[in-house]
């Protein structure tokens, strides 16, 4: 098995970010997770099974992993459950190793899946290696700037709409931020029929040439995959993915809930994301929340 070396010594802190804290009002940017829960296309469902109950326990006694129970005149007793999900669930971030591309299926460093691929998942960049994100995080509206709720399905988000909403919120870019993009596409999250007049909005090759040149952190948007559709580019079903996570070593986050700080009219902010260091999977759901 796959056993990381050491964990991540890079904890993204950036303190000046700390400044943007001052009023300590905290908004959850995440989406909850459930069974049945919306997800994106390809991936399996989420579950929850319960898998001890007091009454099993009663019945099976003492034995087996049960037995520190005792004769248990007491009537203690605990549930517990399995959690089966793809790390892909919810909102979640996208590690390094989630993306391939070229005949040898390489992802970022140049790593291919026919050599660095084991039976528990990459062998290098896989989730545990994503630090801990606490930087600055900057919200950039794309329907607010055109004085919109919500995006139009498939409309891309590119170059000039994120300069624009950046100017009219009077916010600036700088190096090692973490840049969400909101569409509008959770405002009515989470019922599907009412995303799907969303559907397909999103970042495009062009906007995100624009951010890489920030160094960013992490990108991430309140859509299922960050990026919009179709990508508009032949033969590149997901450049933006491509290009940041692949080619540039730039995490994504996908689902992440945006409604409240738009409201807010909150533009920038303390970002707090915490992946899950979980050796093998190629991302983690996380629950970031910022902080203004």
């Amino acid at each position: 098995m796959n056993v990381p070396a050491h964990r991540p010594t890079d904890l993204r802190l950036d303190p000046s970010a700390l400044a943007l804290a001052g009023a300590g009002r905290v908004f959850d940017l995440s989406s909850g997770w459930w069974p049945g829960m919306p997800l994106a296309p390809g991936h399996p469902p989420f579950q929850v099974l319960t898998f001890r109950t007091p009454a099993g326990e009663r019945a099976q006694g003492s034995r087996g992993d049960l037995e520190w129970l005792g004769d248990n005149a007491s009537r203690f007793g605990f549930v517990s459950e399995i959690l089966s999900f793809c790390a892909h669930s919810g909102t979640h971030i996208d590690a390094l190793a989630h993306i391939t591309s070229g005949e040898n299926d390489e992802w970022y460093g140049g790593y291919s899946a026919h050599e660095h691929l084991g039976d528990y998942g990459p062998l290098t960049h896989d989730a545990s290696t994503l630090p801990p994100l606490m930087r600055r995080g900057v919200l950039v509206d794309a329907p607010g700037a055109l004085g919109h709720e919500t995006l139009k399905p498939h409309q891309p988000v590119g170059a000039d709409l994120i300069s624009l909403a950046l100017a009219r919120q009077d916010v600036n870019l700088g190096e090692g931020d973490v840049v969400l993009l909101r569409t509008g596409t959770m405002r009515h999250w989470p019922d599907v029929e009412a995303m799907s007049a969303v559907q397909g909005a999103g970042l495009d090759l062009e906007g995100a040439r624009l951010l890489a040149q920030y160094r960013p952190a992490a990108v991430g948007s309140d859509t299922a995959a960050v990026e919009v559709h179709p990508s508009g580019v032949d033969g590149e079903p997901q450049p933006v993915h491509r290009l940041l996570i692949r080619d540039l070593g730039v995490p994504l986050l996908e689902w992440v809930y945006l409604e409240e700080l738009a409201a807010a009219a909150v533009h920038e902010f303390l970002l707090i994301c915490l992946p899950l260091p979980i050796t093998g999977a190629t991302g983690s759901p996380v629950r970031p929340v910022a902080v203004a």
